[in-house]
């Protein structure tokens, strides 16, 4: 008999008080965050450790996880940022060639709180309908309902939330070879390794700063060109960020931001940002690129968009891509600057690779 057959008891609670019910994966313990869910049906090890999801429990919609295992290489960072995890069918077996370990052992190294068996179909829809809302896993023996309500009042909304601090570097670091032509500046608000990945191999040398850091370090180290990245919360406290974007603007270099480094571009020039009720987080998202009239399917994890009524009255700001689904903004361009920013992941890692010519955009400002 498998050892998995009999598995503890576990839940889910949400802060309106509905209770959905599932089983433990094994790490025991109780975690809080905003509950959001992904659509994408490949990916999950690189989903687990992007730090954009940072303070959020995910609900992945795909009916099979953990098939697959893991592998060394496909992570986005250092660690598994999401908070918890929750799905229908969890694979505590793998198949696939390499060296691979299985997804059970990877969360419990980790120390995630996973819970499946959920009728991922009905949490989904419910916070569809009812907008993105924080959320509490227990896996726990005899675990207080009424405490855990308790302790969930106390956890702060997403609106508002500084999280690029979590999960930036703390000291600067170089990524590439250094005897690339370009040099690339990168204000770190959570980057996704592939990010990385895609400019080193446009033959660009890269250091990496903190989100804390300053213009003059990053602009005394002379790079060609500066990168803000993605990263998890919302965009509006990132003051810093905003500043230095405000001189790089002024400065003249060439400046590419990517989802959340897309809506501190947007803030810095004078356009607000609001948080959606559900999000795009998937790899199948149509966008339109207004420039070209063609069509791309995207990568996307975002919570936070922003405005187009201001976009489009603001003089000097191009609208270049727009969301298929529900007509938000997804790209811009600054007139007269050497500046563009997409709201979705060109580096696409997992996902399709429709959008990666904006790696050749960028580098081509400086070549």
């Amino acid at each position: 008999m498998s050892k998995y057959k009999f598995r503890k008891k576990a839940l889910i609670i949400l802060e309106d008080g509905t209770i959905f019910f599932g089983k433990s994966i094994g790490f025991e313990g109780t975690s809080f965050g905003e509950l959001c869910f992904n659509t994408g049906m490949t990916g999950y090890q690189e989903i687990f450790t992007d730090p954009s999801y940072d303070g959020q429990i995910m609900v992945m919609t795909n009916a099979h996880i953990g098939n697959y295992g893991v592998i060394k290489n496909e992570v986005e960072s250092g660690s598994v940022k999401i908070a918890g995890l929750i799905c229908k069918n969890f694979s505590f077996y793998h198949s696939r060639y390499g060296e691979t370990s299985t997804l059970q052992e990877f969360l419990k190294k980790n120390k995630i709180v996973c819970i499946s068996d959920v009728d991922t179909r009905a949490l989904v829809s419910y916070i569809r309908d009812n907008g993105f809302m924080n959320a509490v896993i227990s896996t726990q023996s005899n675990p207080d309902i009424e405490k855990l309500k308790s302790q969930l009042k106390e956890i702060p909304s997403m609106a508002g939330l500084e999280l690029a601090s979590n999960v930036s570097t703390k000291q600067p670091y170089f990524y590439g070879n250094e005897l690339s032509k370009y040099k690339v500046a990168v204000l770190d608000l959570g980057v996704k390794r592939n990010i990385l990945r895609n400019l080193s191999q446009r033959n660009c040398y890269l250091k990496v700063f903190p989100h804390s850091t300053s213009f003059k370090k990053m602009s005394d180290w002379g790079p060609d060109a500066y990168f803000i990245s993605n990263g998890p919360g919302d965009p509006e406290p990132l003051k810093n960020a905003i500043n230095i974007t405000k001189q790089i603007l002024k400065s003249g270099k060439p400046l590419f931001g990517i989802c959340l480094g897309h809506q501190v571009i947007a803030l810095a020039n004078g356009i607000k940002t609001y948080k959606m009720k559900n999000g795009h987080r998937g790899i199948n998202h149509p966008v339109i690129n207004l420039k070209t009239g063609k069509g791309e399917i995207t990568s996307q994890n975002h919570g936070f968009a922003i405005d187009k009524k201001d976009a489009e009255k603001n003089k000097n700001i191009e609208v270049t891509h727009m969301h298929l689904n529900d007509n938000t903004v997804a790209g811009i361009k600054i007139k007269n600057k050497k500046c563009f920013s997409v709201q979705y992941h060109p580096e696409a890692s997992a996902g399709p690779h429709d959008s990666s010519y904006l790696f050749d955009d960028f580098v081509s400002m400086f070549k």
